[in-house]
């Protein structure tokens, strides 16, 4: 292996280290943070100086785009005007390896001034900053990734995977849904795959492939022909779904007869075949046709006649990949 290789493993085992060292330290103070973030009635304002602070950036961005409105406050500005943007019923959530950040200290007063509650990430639980802080998170690391051991590396990598956490631990408590998520992320593919449901995608009506459980096979084949989807659904008398009959269940019967004539529909149908309701994800479709390696799922109504069709190919023209 070569030297710089030995490096680049050195560093992702030093933060990956880093990582997994927060979770012994997850007690009640991570309980009060996610609570006071929770119960914040305005906006949580995300601060930071130098490496911490661009760490700060994504987690209020994370924050803000699952269910929790956020936003990133320079230090530095702050001082000058900007912490006017705080209000009362804010929390501020605050990031210092050292908890001695010059510039977070600044602001310190006008926030105390508005009874703003702080939830500090820091490597040093002791600082200034932790002593003035409602909630402290050690997010600190025994080794930066440095070969130095001076640049943040294993340090800002822990915070950044904190602000994960108590980001997700709001995306539950908030009862985020996926639609929800979509519409925070309107022209993502994120947003997409989350907005499209079954009832989107699926053909109805005379596209829909049916024929009697009674019907020969011949007919059958004609059926999925003309429909082109590369199966049909198989009803009772009272049409009901009984089954369904694929191009794959046709050259496994091929291998095994002689001859179909004679045969019906109902005599050759998978009984049983998945189904998927018209009101779930496009993105749960694809998931159940990739998990039964099957490219169709049949639509129900409430009394189990088929009312639709969804085909994988439905769903990767819509990009839900």
């Amino acid at each position: 292996m070569s030297d710089l290789r030995r490096l680049a493993e050195r560093v992702l085992r030093l933060e990956a280290e880093a990582i997994l060292g927060l979770i012994p330290k997850l007690d009640e103070r991570f309980d009060r943070a996610v609570e006071l973030l929770h119960g914040c009635r305005g906006r949580v304002i995300v601060t930071g100086m130098g490496k911490s602070g661009l760490v700060g950036r994504k987690i209020a961005a994370t924050l803000a785009s699952t269910g929790t409105p956020a936003y990133f406050l320079h230090p530095a500005e702050g001082v000058h005007g900007d912490v006017g943007m705080v209000a009362r019923g804010d929390v501020v959530l605050a990031l210092s390896n050292s908890g001695e950040t010059d510039e977070v200290l600044a602001i310190l007063p006008p926030l105390k001034r508005l009874g703003v509650p702080i939830v500090l990430l820091t490597g040093n639980p002791s600082s200034t900053l932790a002593r003035q802080a409602e909630v402290v998170i050690d997010v600190s690391a025994a080794e930066e990734a440095c070969p130095m051991n001076l640049a943040p590396t294993s340090s800002t990598t822990a915070a950044l995977a904190a602000g994960d956490a108590l980001a997700m631990a709001l995306l539950e408590l908030r009862g985020l849904k996926p639609e929800d998520y979509a519409a925070l992320h309107p022209r993502g593919t994120l947003g997409w795959r989350a907005l499209f449901r079954v009832r989107d995608l699926m053909h109805t009506g005379d596209a829909v492939p049916v024929v009697l459980e009674t019907t020969p096979l011949r007919d059958a084949i004609g059926e999925m022909t003309r429909k082109r989807l590369g199966m049909t659904t198989v009803v009772d008398g009272g049409s009901r779904l009984i089954g369904v009959i694929t191009d794959g269940d046709l050259r496994r019967l091929h291998l095994r007869e002689a001859s179909i004539s004679g045969l019906s529909a109902g005599a050759v149908a998978t009984r049983e075949p998945k189904t998927i309701l018209a009101d779930e994800l496009a993105a749960k479709a694809l998931e159940v046709m990739e998990s039964w390696m099957i490219t169709s799922l049949v639509i129900v109504d409430d009394v189990g006649r088929p009312s639709g069709i969804i085909h994988m190919h439905d769903i990767l023209r819509a990009k839900i990949v």
